[in-house]
């Protein structure tokens, strides 16, 4: 052998944690990797992408005593904190993702993007 330039592999064939769900060898790496780099990881990519998470739009938020809760009927009015086109937020399982604008489409109300909140 010659200097070649060798990869360091799992050397346990059999074993689940050298494979991925797909049987394809994981490359072992000192390196990070992030989902979608190793090529086993696309089987985990999929499973990722397909979960459902329950996205809210905030208008805004009031603090209320349980009394003034109580009577409140139809037609009550519950003044927000937020000003008359003030940026709402776009949360996901309840972690701010992005903020945006209310828009009128058809018959239903959505929120165009004007901000993306990057992880932190």
């Amino acid at each position: 052998m010659g200097e070649e330039e060798v990869k360091e592999t799992a050397d346990t064939e059999g074993s689940e944690d050298a494979k991925g769900s797909e049987g394809a060898e994981i490359e072992l790496s000192d390196e990070p990797q992030t989902i979608g780099e190793a090529g086993a990881m696309g089987a985990m990519d999929d499973a990722v992408y397909d979960i459902t998470i329950d996205v809210t739009a905030v208008l805004g938020t009031a603090s209320m005593r349980v009394s003034q809760i109580l009577k409140l009927g139809r037609g009550a009015v519950v003044e927000l904190d937020r000003l008359v086109g003030e940026a709402v937020e776009l949360r996901a399982e309840n972690k701010l993702v992005a903020l945006g604008e209310v828009v009128v489409i058809d018959d239903r109300l959505g929120v165009a993007l004007t901000e993306i909140i990057k992880g932190r």
